[in-house]
Formats: structure tokens, sequence, C-alpha cells
């Protein structure tokens, strides 16, 4: 399972976390970094079990489960950039007083309609998960969408696709399999997405990639590699250097 997939299937507690803990190890939902259970880990002259090892990878790579989820993007978050940063001074314990100044706002009336604001968007949100997981108590049966990868630069209707409908198009652009020889490269948006995302999982999360390793990928799959690779960049699949030494997938 993919750490997109991982991400949105997880809990409301374990996204909290920022990590699930399996059997053998912990993952973490942000990036897929996977800590052994079982193993003590030094760092700079401190001693970590698996668990704290996670905290403190969170910490570092992160920042916060907070501070990643309130930088992702405002389709996946359903808050305006304004909100967005609001939301930031309230968690980092910023007064109203401070935040009006920071932010140069005339009054801090203004600053406690934006607490009230977001105390409302809590209430709704707990009322539609609630009806969602109904919705899904009584039809088990249901297709499940594809969980659009969090890096995503624009989430619009080209991601609504369901796993089934995901699978008969890559039977039908990879009829020798993925990775072999794509038939076409889609004209549709949405089918773009999923041939897309079907090439990005032949590249490792771990590694990054100088243009020749990228376009050895690419090009027995397709002839005019060059737009494959710019679109894995445009639609936020992988990122680059500016100088194009080195390229990623994006986590």
């Amino acid at each position: 399972m993919d750490v997109n997939e991982l991400f949105w299937q997880a809990s409301i507690h374990d996204i909290k976390k920022g990590y699930t803990d399996e059997a053998t190890h912990f993952t973490c939902l942000l990036c897929g970094e996977k800590i052994e259970k079982g193993i003590i880990y030094p760092h700079e002259g401190v001693l970590y079990e698996a668990e704290k090892f996670m905290h403190h990878h969170i910490t570092a790579a992160h920042q916060s489960v907070f501070h990643y989820l309130n930088g992702l993007n405002k389709k996946m978050t359903g808050l305006t950039d304004h909100q967005s940063h609001i939301l930031r001074l309230f968690y980092e314990g910023k007064t109203d007083q401070e935040i009006k100044e920071e932010l140069e706002i005339g009054s801090a009336t203004t600053i406690r309609h934006h607490r009230f604001t977001l105390k409302e968007k809590e209430r709704q949100a707990k009322a539609f998960l609630a009806m969602m997981e109904l919705l899904k108590e009584q039809n088990q049966k249901e297709d499940s969408f594809v969980p659009i990868h969090k890096t995503a630069t624009m989430v619009d209707d080209r991601y609504n696709i369901t796993i089934s409908e995901e699978q008969q198009l890559l039977e039908k652009y990879f009829p020798n399999g993925i990775g072999k020889a794509l038939v076409r490269f889609p004209k549709r948006e949405k089918h773009k997405i999923v041939i897309l995302r079907a090439i990005t999982k032949l590249f490792d999360e771990t590694k990054q990639y100088s243009e020749k390793e990228l376009n050895e990928v690419i090009q027995p799959i397709y002839e005019d590699y060059v737009q494959i690779r710019r679109y894995l960049i445009e639609y936020g699949f992988m990122d680059r250097q500016e100088d194009c030494s080195a390229y990623w997938i994006k986590k």
C-alpha cells in the first residue's frame, strides 16, 4: 500500500499521531518512513526506542503533524490560505492581539470571528464524518475511490475515479503490464492521472534520480518520454532540483 492510500485509509487517531502501529514496525503517514520495532536508535548521544524515534522523525522531517496537515493543498483541507495562516498562529499559541499585529488587522474582534468560524467548520466536519461512516455501513460493497496523492497540484473532478475503473484503464493502456509499452498517452485528464500514477510506482520513493536515469525508466513506456517527465512534475507526482540534476517522488 503506497503512502497516499495509507494516509487516507488511516483513522483520525492515527493521522493525529502521524504514524501507524504495525506488527513489526511503525510507518510515518506523512512520508512512508518505516521504523522497525525491537531496535534501539542512537541519535546525537540519545538512545531512542522505536516509537520515540518515530516521534523524533516526525519533528525533524515535518516539524509537526499539524504543520504538515496545514501545509496540504487547500482542496485537501477545505481552508483558504488566510484561514490556514490564522490556524497556524492559533496553534503556535499567539494571542488575539499578537495575531492582529502580525496580520495588520484593525481589530481583535476580527480574530475572534475567525475563531468562531473555525469552530463552526469543526462542528460541520464532525457531522459530515458521522454521515460518511453511516453511509459506508449502509453500503459495504461500495466501490472505493482511488486515494488522491497528497502532493496533487490541483484537486478537481479529474480525480473522481474508483478502484475498479482505474484497473480497467490500466488494462486498456498497458495491455502487456505496467512498465511495458503504453498503447498511447490519453488526452482525457482523468485517464492521464491514472497513467501517471501507475508510472510513478515504478520509481523508488527513497531514491533521487538523475535525468538520464529517469528517462531510462520512462522511455521504454512511451517514446515522448519528455512529455511524461513534464507531466509527472506538473501533476505533483515528482519534484526536481531547479537545475534538473535530481528528480524524486513527492511524498
